[in-house]
C-alpha cells in the first residue's frame, strides 16, 4: 500500500472548523465564515505551518504566542462584530486575529459598510511580521498595524465600536475605556501575569461601563504604561 496523501491546509482548516462547531465553541455564522477564509498557516512562523490547525496556542516571536483557534472564536463571538465596525486590537501579534475580525467588519464586496481594524503591537519584529502576513494574504486595505504601547489605545482612529485585547492586563486601561464608543463593546483578559485570568466583556451605554465575566483564560501579560512592568 502507498503512503497516505497528506491533507492540504484547506482540508485541515475545514476539519478544525467542524471540530469547533461540534464542541459547541463556534456557533456564529459570520465567525464560522471568517475563520474558514483566513489561512492560519500564513500567520505562524514557517517551522510551525504544519501545526497551524491544532487547536492550541503556538509560539511566535519574542516570547509571545498566537492564540488558540477556539479562543479566537470565543472572543470574536463575544465582540458581536458587524460590517462597518471600527475595531481596535491591542496586541496585534502575527496578524491572524485581526484578519479574522476584518473578514467580518470589512468583507470583500461590501462597500457601503466598510469597517477597519487597527492593530497595535509593541514589539517591532512582530509588527513587521504581521504587516507582511496581512499584505501577503490581502488584508492591508482592511487592517492597519501600528507599532506602539497598546495600553494607550490608538487615539488617531478613536472612538471604536469594538476593542479586542489579546494579552492579560492587571486592570482595564483607562485609555481603552475612554476610546470605546458609546454603545460599544470590549473583550479583555484581566488578572495576574502567568496565571489563570478572567475574560471580561465591557459594554458602554450612556457613558457608563458594565462588565461581566465570560470565564477563565490564560494569556501572555499586557505590557505598557497601564499594563505590567515586566
Amino acid at each position: 500500500m502507498g503512503s497516505p496523501v497528506p491533507s492540504t491546509s484547506n482540508e485541515r482548516r475545514e476539519r478544525m472548523i467542524r471540530r469547533l462547531i461540534e464542541e459547541g465553541v463556534l456557533s456564529h455564522p459570520e465567525v464560522i465564515q471568517a475563520m474558514s477564509k483566513v489561512p492560519r498557516e500564513e500567520f505562524v512562523t514557517p517551522e510551525l505551518r504544519d501545526q497551524a490547525y491544532i487547536d492550541s496556542p503556538l509560539p511566535s516571536m519574542e516570547g509571545q504566542t498566537i492564540s488558540a483557534p477556539h479562543m479566537v472564536a470565543i472572543m470574536c463571538q463575544l465582540l458581536s462584530l458587524s460590517p462597518g465596525h471600527i475595531v481596535l486590537e491591542v496586541g496585534g501579534g502575527t496578524g491572524y486575529h485581526a484578519a479574522v475580525c476584518a473578514e467580518i467588519v470589512a468583507p470583500e464586496g461590501v462597500r457601503n459598510k466598510q469597517g477597519h481594524v487597527y492593530a497595535v503591537e509593541r514589539i517591532k519584529v512582530l509588527a513587521d511580521f504581521a504587516r507582511s502576513n496581512l499584505a501577503r494574504c490581502g488584508y492591508s486595505d482592511r487592517v492597519t498595524v501600528i507599532e506602539g504601547d497598546g495600553t494607550l489605545g490608538y487615539p488617531d482612529a478613536a472612538p471604536y465600536d469594538r476593542i479586542l485585547v489579546t494579552a492579560a492586563a492587571p486592570r482595564i486601561p483607562p485609555p481603552l475605556k475612554a476610546q470605546l464608543k458609546d454603545g460599544g463593546r470590549m473583550v479583555i483578559p484581566v488578572g495576574e501575569a502567568y496565571s489563570i485570568q478572567d475574560l471580561i466583556v465591557v459594554e458602554k451605554k450612556d457613558g457608563e461601563l458594565r462588565e461581566w465575566t465570560y470565564g477563565g483564560c490564560v494569556f501572555v501579560p499586557l505590557c505598557g504604561r497601564y499594563g505590567w512592568n515586566l
